[in-house]
């Protein structure tokens, strides 16, 4: 990889994926599963499912690779078991492996997403589908501290 730009990516995308496998270490299950007393509150499977779908599948759009099958509705019903830390585990690698294709990244080239609520068939740029990707991400890794946090209250 010789682009610049995804060589920032990756590394800031490897902190982020790092920290998201972090917050769930060392959790059983049912801590994965337990969601906060407040309406709509997600548990950290259902945050760390979500930001891995989504992370993937915006990493596909922008390296310009057939996007992943994606049941978004479905991440938000997401269920821990013995498996989920592998799970976790394999998806990290496929984010990671997207950005080493460095000859199929073209900034400008457009795509869809259609696993958009808002505004799916309007196309968006690989350029803002890896700026996306990259903040999202954040944002996520953000929910899962808070909910590890009170995992340990």
């Amino acid at each position: 990889m010789t682009d610049p730009i995804l060589e920032a990516a990756r590394d800031v995308l490897a902190e982020s994926l790092g920290e998201l496998r972090a917050a769930a270490d060392g959790l059983t299950p049912d801590e994965l599963n337990r969601r906060p007393a407040w309406e709509e509150a997600n548990s950290l499977v259902v945050i760390s499912t979500h930001a891995l779908a989504s992370t993937r599948s915006w990493l596909g759009l922008a390296m310009g690779t057939p996007l992943p099958p994606r049941d978004r509705p479905a991440e938000f019903l997401a269920v821990a078991d013995e498996s989920f830390s592998r799970w976790v585990d394999e998806r990290i690698r496929e984010c990671l492996v997207l950005l080493e294709r460095g000859d199929a990244f073209d900034p400008a080239r457009e795509g869809v997403a259609p696993w958009r609520s808002t505004g799916a068939d309007e196309p968006v740029t690989a350029a803002w589908a890896l700026l996306h990707a990259t903040s999202h991400l954040g944002e996520h890794v953000g929910h899962a501290h808070v909910m590890r946090d009170l995992l340990r209250a």
